[in-house]
């Protein structure tokens, strides 16, 4: 058990920028008291997140929605907040030029323009000290013959092999897949092959990062997840909950089962490293932004806490006897233990609050910024 709880005491969990702005549907952006209004307030924000579970030290960025005059100020108030920025996330889906795609886009002049934003993304990564940088392409077509299929994947490949030259020793970048949306007939990344192919080509500094939303429903995430982990080719994971398309609803409140499950091939297959990020990708649309990102880091500590509890003795030699009955108990024995107390007393031990819900209720900091933030524009999609 003291294994358990070291692993679990280790574990490093980021947190999304835009988490904490204001979001909605394509319909409707609900506007939240107390949102924050710049990338400081972000920041000050993502901290309280890691004040109350001590398992998310570093916060996403996204550009231009955090852009800022001074990165390295940016990053020095992180610091100074006791969270560190962590994957610089591109963005070449809100401007107009790129109706028809970004690095894919049949005119010359929108891929440099969105290429250069992705150099631009590596000099802020120098600027804050971020090794990562987090790639996603909404491209791709909505009709048949609006393109030509295989030039948009050699016009991907050429903008991805200047990305890659341009990183430092010590980054990489991590290549998104998404199976539709707001593509509908063919997305130019659209599964975890064509990501994988495009960062085998580049080599080691380009992987895959697995968003848990971005499947077709009844994918087996798990197999994808053990087998880029097989290759060495899993760079991370964009965690959130969905029960149709890309919700990117709590992690682990749709669907907690398959988080034990993806959390376990990561366990078992040497991924409970630094090497791979775990990260969160949702958006708090209806709930309170701060809270909703302490019960996601919650989910995921307790999905993880179940996947360590695995007796893999046991599991293997049931499977190597051909148990099946046998194998799923072991399996099903470790989802179904009540892991909240094992979390409690790491956290305990941490000289954290046992309950981080309910210690951040208490604190005051919501009543406190929804005092202080009144004028001003809020932070939401595009700001």
């Amino acid at each position: 058990m003291s294994d358990i709880k070291a692993a679990l005491l280790a574990q490093a969990i980021e947190t999304p920028s835009w988490a904490y702005g204001n979001s909605g549907t394509r319909f409707k952006v609900f506007a939240q008291r107390g949102v924050p209004r710049d990338p400081y307030e972000k920041l000050a924000d993502a901290a309280q997140v890691h004040a109350f579970t001590g398992a998310a030290p570093s916060v996403a960025l996204h550009i231009p929605w955090d852009k800022v005059d001074d990165y390295a100020d940016l990053a020095a108030h992180a610091s100074n907040l006791g969270v560190r920025i962590g994957a610089i996330n591109s963005n070449v889906f809100q401007d107009d030029d790129y109706m028809l795609g970004s690095v894919t886009s049949p005119d010359a002049q929108v891929r440099r323009k969105a290429t250069d934003h992705l150099l631009e993304c590596v000099d802020i990564m120098d600027a804050t000290g971020s090794d990562t940088l987090k790639l996603w392409f909404s491209d791709g077509t909505n009709y048949p013959g609006q393109d030509d299929i295989r030039s948009r994947q050699d016009r991907l490949a050429e903008s991805l092999a200047e990305v890659y030259d341009r990183l430092g020793e010590h980054q990489r970048f991590l290549l998104e897949y998404k199976l539709f949306e707001p593509a509908f007939y063919t997305t130019d990344v659209p599964d975890w092959g064509t990501a994988y192919a495009h960062c085998v080509k580049l080599g080691p500094k380009a992987q895959v990062v697995v968003d848990t939303g971005h499947h077709a429903p009844g994918t087996n995430i798990e197999f994808i997840v053990a087998f880029l982990l097989r290759e060495g080719k899993l760079g991370g994971f964009d965690f959130n909950s969905r029960f149709y398309a890309d919700d990117d609803l709590m992690a682990g409140a749709a669907d907690p089962f398959q988080l034990f499950r993806i959390m376990f091939e990561v366990v078992r297959g040497g991924g409970y490293t630094e090497d791979v990020a775990f990260m969160l990708d949702q958006c708090h649309n209806i709930e309170p932004k701060i809270a909703g990102q302490i019960r996601s880091v919650m989910n995921v500590q307790e999905a993880t806490a179940k996947a360590l509890l695995v007796d893999r003795a046991a599991l293997a030699a049931a499977q190597s006897a051909g148990d099946v009955l046998g194998a799923n108990g072991v399996f099903m024995d470790a989802y179904n233990t009540d892991v909240r107390p094992l979390l409690a007393e790491v956290r305990a031990e941490r000289g954290l609050d046992p309950d981080p819900m309910a210690a951040y209720a208490r604190s005051g900091y919501f009543e406190k910024i929804a005092a202080e933030r009144v004028g001003g524009a809020q932070a939401g999609w595009g700001a």
